[in-house]
């Protein structure tokens, strides 16, 4: 179990503290709004209504304590930047936050924040990737170069083995997993065949795995 602090209950950071308190994990919501705080409250190990800006506040809640803080204050840059410092100050593992432009993400990230989020931003374009391809379930971007996805096997690949698909040389992408019939191989073999219904995790660049449905129907 870890302990999380979750600063700013906008609907990004409600859902995010409330998915987390569900998966076990100890989650203090902390939030100016009383209202926002007491919508939350039954759904996380504790709900706060103080300033987070205050070094005072966020020290006398012990969050230096804590594994990871994410902010997630929505409108206010300059509020999301000093939050973020205090917390850098404080001697916080892991600080994450949301930022609102690319400019907020460079400042963030002058300042020491360990990773960066664009939730209504990534969550358009893994919903584009989606949309564009009838194969895609799910799209994770790794890094800017880098993505995993979850595809249905294409119609091409059908009662093949991966051997003779020879996927790698020939889409640049690796089998990570194979789903079928609600099991998942987890370490697919090369003698291994994809049939009608299966869905396979892949990782790739995020050019070949775009490829993959234009070379999978010209797959002889």
């Amino acid at each position: 179990m870890k302990q999380f602090a979750i600063i700013g209950m906008g609907r990004f950071g409600t859902s995010l503290a409330q998915t987390l308190y569900s998966l076990g994990n100890d989650v203090l919501a902390i939030d100016i709004n009383e209202e926002k705080i007491a919508a939350v409250s039954d759904y996380v190990t504790h709900a706060v209504t103080g300033d987070a800006t205050d070094e005072q506040t966020l020290k006398s809640l012990g969050i230096n304590n804590l594994d990871v803080a994410v902010i997630t204050i929505g409108g206010d840059m300059q509020a999301s930047i000093l939050v973020c410092l205090l917390c850098i100050e404080l001697g916080i593992k892991k600080v994450i936050a949301k930022a609102q432009s690319d400019l907020h993400a460079r400042v963030l990230r002058k300042i020491g924040v360990d990773k960066i989020v664009f939730p209504e931003r990534d969550m358009g374009m893994r919903l584009a990737r989606n949309l564009v391809s009838s194969n895609v379930l799910e799209f994770i971007e790794l890094s800017s170069d880098h993505s995993l996805v979850e595809i249905n096997v294409p119609e091409k690949w059908e009662d093949t083995s991966i051997m003779d698909l020879n996927i790698r040389a020939k889409y640049g992408v690796n089998i990570m997993a194979i789903k079928h019939g609600g099991v998942i191989n987890v370490s697919p073999k090369a003698q291994d065949v994809l049939e009608k219904g299966d869905t396979i995790v892949v990782i790739g660049t995020n050019e070949d795995i775009r490829k993959i449905d234009s070379r999978a129907k010209n797959h002889k």
